[in-house]
């Protein structure tokens, strides 16, 4: 019995690509072997399938939630990655400060300013 859902798969497939580019998905994918791949398509599955796939809330607000929750961690290539995202999703310089601003009372200033240095980088950019 497999785990792995299809339409699942297809429906976060198609959000994957639309906050992250269709550009950077297909790459990682390509990038998947036999090892990794399981662990992408499941990712892509619920992470996007499931958690961004309804219209409870809109991608703009998810964008915002994930560049908190991820600012939290310090995860910070996957930081640049949904800041990246969250531009393409409407989110405003004005509002990637705001978010900042509230991972550093939370979580502190040196995070702020790994936030605020790949936030930059990530603005420059684009």
């Amino acid at each position: 019995m497999s785990a792995f859902d299809e339409n699942l798969f297809l429906k976060g497939l198609e959000q994957r690509k639309a906050t992250l580019g269709a550009e950077y998905v297909e790459k990682n994918l390509a990038a998947a072997d036999d090892f990794s791949r399981p662990f992408q398509e499941a990712m892509t599955a619920w992470c996007w399938g499931f958690g961004w796939g309804d219209d409870v809330i809109d991608a703009k607000t998810r964008s915002m939630m994930n560049l908190s929750m991820i600012g939290a961690l310090g995860k910070m290539t996957e930081w640049e990655i949904h800041c990246r995202g969250a531009i393409t999703n409407g989110v405003s310089t004005d509002e990637i400060r705001a978010i900042i601003h509230v991972i550093g009372i939370y979580c502190g200033v040196p995070q702020a300013l790994e936030c605020f240095r790949v936030a930059r980088k990530v603005i420059e950019e684009e």
